[in-house]
């Protein structure tokens, strides 16, 4: 079984590859950023019943994910698949249901529809991103164009931010403080610029294996093939069997350390900036914005500093930058100064600056999970890692922000009201403090940990080639202790020489 040759990556293909951030990024930047705001306080619904649509939609969309995963494996032994490719496929699906983004903006709903048209863009969501997610390891195998792949992606994810942050503002100023329709309007943008740039990643786009040839057919039927129920029984497969690579383990903590620690933040802060800093809709806009802004420029600087160093050791310093920003944020509430002081800029550009390091380096070491993965199973399996990742990310994504309604509501907070009691805003305040603050220790805490880089990349992927060749023992002592820690394995069980994937081991 032998992938065609490899392709070269121009920059369209990386510039289609990134601008699909948009709605990856985007989206959750407008969702996580106003979400509970545009439900509390311009469509009557309670905080906690906020918090439910939330948790609803993100544990049942985290559900489908991993079977999304599974079934896009698979896929390309069918006649579709054969046709379009076995991932290029669901994101030409999902083009035509993006317009469900904007109905969930529509004001003057009840619980259930809002319910409902949350969860049905959740599901459309998963339908393309996770094919998506593993594009970048379909298109290459080389360490540095993975991560300019991935400085791409979040190059583009950060810009859409700034379009999340600002963009409320801006049709404010037109519509009027207000003006429910804002979102309604918002929504309709974003949903027509997911359209489009879906469009333009399946145009620039390619799979390793060529779809309807024996090797991408037989890539497809590994394992077995697809039913619905084999799908559910694969979902549990691959959790369980992802989380036996320690690299990926290792990743997980990292990667849900840094973004559950935002998901906190983005989930207070509108109500901080409104309730604490005594501000309005339209300056937590401009602030979001800013602090997008800022960490735009700190992709561009962590993309370069990932190539050069150790991705740990930046994560470590992009951490401690955030949660200085928190600590000043705090301090200007406890100082007793407003959203309207000039020192409002030193916590978002600290907080910035640590946040666009935090997006980009988990994605950037993500793109060699499946590459640890094939040392130990023999096999490709991007999409299971793709389907985990975002099963766990959105459960615990779902917990965190629907516990910050919930702590908030909890409080004494009051939907509707323009003036929260001294209480609520003290829970307001103890979530942004000290939730974002706990994520990005544990976050810390696991990067110590974590070995994975440019020249253990390079070891790994040459013993990769000496194993597929029917070599079965290391180049040298020094590259069987950096895969055996890379794996959690010993190296005489690498290579499909144990049950991680549903392999026999030998």
């Amino acid at each position: 079984m032998t992938p065609t040759t490899p392709r070269p990556v121009h920059l369209r293909h990386y510039l289609a590859y990134g601008s699909n951030d948009v709605l990856g990024a985007g989206s959750m930047a407008v969702i996580s950023g106003w979400v509970l705001i545009f439900y509390t306080q311009f469509c009557g619904l309670s905080a906690g019943e906020a918090a439910a649509i939330f948790a609803v939609a993100r544990v049942l969309d985290a559900f489908a994910s991993p079977i999304i995963g599974f079934v896009s494996d698979h896929f390309g032994a069918s006649a579709l698949g054969r046709r379009f490719g076995r991932r290029r496929f669901f994101i030409l699906a999902a083009i035509p249901l993006m317009p469900s983004f904007a109905l969930m903006w529509l004001p003057g709903q009840q619980f259930w529809y809002y319910l409902v048209s949350y969860v049905l863009f959740e599901l459309v969501y998963a339908m393309e991103i996770i094919p998506f997610e593993t594009l970048a390891a379909e298109m290459s195998t080389d360490y540095r164009t993975k991560a300019k792949f991935a400085g791409s992606r979040i190059l583009f994810g950060q810009a859409s931010a700034i379009l999340a942050g600002f963009l409320p503002l801006w049709l404010i100023t037109a519509l009027g403080r207000d003006n429910a329709d804002t979102f309604f309007y918002m929504g309709c943008i974003f949903a027509v610029l997911f359209m489009v740039t879906s469009a333009i990643l399946w145009a620039f786009s390619w799979e390793r294996f060529v779809p309807g040839s024996p090797e991408a057919i037989a890539v497809a039927r590994a394992g077995g093939v697809s039913s619905p129920g084999a799908a559910l029984k694969g979902l549990y497969r691959n959790l369980f069997s992802t989380l036996r690579i320690r690299a990926f383990r290792l990743h997980l903590g990292i990667y849900l350390g840094g973004y559950i620690a935002q998901d906190v933040f983005n989930a207070a802060f509108t109500f901080f900036v409104i309730f604490a800093l005594a501000g309005s809709t339209a300056i937590a806009s401009g602030l979001l914005g800013t602090l997008y802004i800022v960490q735009l420029i700190a992709v561009a600087l962590a993309i370069q500093a990932s190539l050069r160093t150790s991705p740990a050791r930046a994560y470590q310093a992009a951490a401690a930058s955030f949660a200085l920003g928190i600590v000043a944020l705090l301090g200007l509430w406890g100082a007793g100064l407003s959203a309207l002081s000039p020192w409002i800029w030193l916590p978002v550009a600290l907080a910035g600056l640590g946040r666009g390091a935090l997006n980009y380096i988990p994605w950037a070491t993500y793109n060699y999970m499946a590459d640890v993965d094939e040392l130990v199973t023999g096999r490709r399996r991007e999409g299971a890692f793709a389907g985990v990742m975002t099963f766990i990310r959105k459960a615990t994504q779902a917990a965190a922000v629907a516990g910050a309604g919930w702590l908030i509501q909890a409080g004494g907070f009051v939907s509707g009201a323009p003036v929260q009691s001294a209480g609520a805003v003290r829970v307001i305040a103890l979530v942004l403090g000290l939730g974002t603050l706990g994520m990005l220790a544990l976050g810390v805490l696991v990067s110590t940990r974590f070995r994975l880089g440019p020249a253990t990349h390079a070891v790994l992927m040459t013993e990769i080639e000496r194993l597929r060749a029917g070599e079965r023992t290391p180049s040298s002592p020094e590259a069987q202790t950096i895969v055996e820690d890379l794996s959690g394995w010993r190296y005489d069980q690498l290579w499909g020489a144990n049950d991680v994937a549903g392999n026999t081991p030998a």
